[in-house]
């Protein structure tokens, strides 16, 4: 006796001939299905920094430092150099506005010249020291002795321009102040040769002091002779 052995085979929904897997179950319930992992790096790996906004680019620009210009040396730095704030504030008085003591020359030094071929900016005191000892020597009287004698006290240099070697020099010294034991002087260095070259001008300030105990004295009769007219600074008094 021939027996059919084709069994019916249990389809699934697709109709693709396959079974199913079967499920396990846990106290007769199905088990539940696990959620596919995801890979952390491919996450990390698929942010994207965002771009900067056009704003926050311009800020960076604009933030950058320029390049300094170079610096000027030699006679063109001292040329280029704006007056102080005090010189514009207080302009030096005008030669109409204080009496002529002395006008003389002197020729400038191949040994007063510095590393900037021009002349050093302390030899300028050195000039008005030798201007005001010929005004001094000049005087109809005694303006030193052996109990007094003067001293600078302060003194104002306005560097207008460079002095370069050879040049002849012409100083002007002027009365600005007289006091009870003080002097004001006023300066101007030009050149010789063209008087509208001005290279310096300012004021010094001496005092005439006892000797023996470094205190003011009275100023000669010979200096308050040639500085006749000019006002009192009653401060000093």
């Amino acid at each position: 006796m021939s027996q059919d052995d084709s069994r019916p085979v249990k389809g699934n929904d697709d109709d693709t001939g396959i079974a199913p897997a079967e499920e396990k179950t846990t106290g007769g319930k199905p088990a539940a299905k696990k959620a596919p992992r995801k890979r952390a790096g491919s996450a990390r790996g698929s942010r994207k920094t965002p771009a900067a906004p056009p704003a926050a680019e311009a800020a960076v620009e604009a933030a950058v430092v320029p390049e300094a210009a170079p610096l000027a040396t030699g006679a063109a730095a001292i040329a280029s150099e704006p007056p102080a704030a005090s010189d514009a504030m207080r302009p030096e008085p005008t030669p109409a506005e204080r009496p002529l003591l002395l006008q003389t020359e002197l020729d400038v030094r191949w040994g007063d010249m510095d590393a900037f071929n021009h002349v050093n900016n302390s030899v300028f005191l050195t000039y008005l020291e030798e201007a005001r000892l010929r005004w001094l020597q000049a005087l109809a009287g005694p303006w030193l002795d052996d109990n007094t004698a003067p001293l600078l006290a302060a003194a104002n240099v306005n560097y207008r321009r460079p002095i370069e070697w050879p040049a002849r020099l012409e100083i002007e010294l002027y009365a600005e102040r007289v006091g009870n034991s003080s002097l004001t002087l006023g300066h101007r260095v030009l050149d010789s040769r063209d008087r509208s070259i001005l290279y310096s001008d300012g004021h010094t300030v001496l005092v005439w002091i006892d000797r023996r105990n470094g205190k003011g004295s009275r100023l000669p009769a010979a200096v308050r002779q040639a500085c006749a007219g000019v006002r009192r600074d009653r401060g000093d008094e």
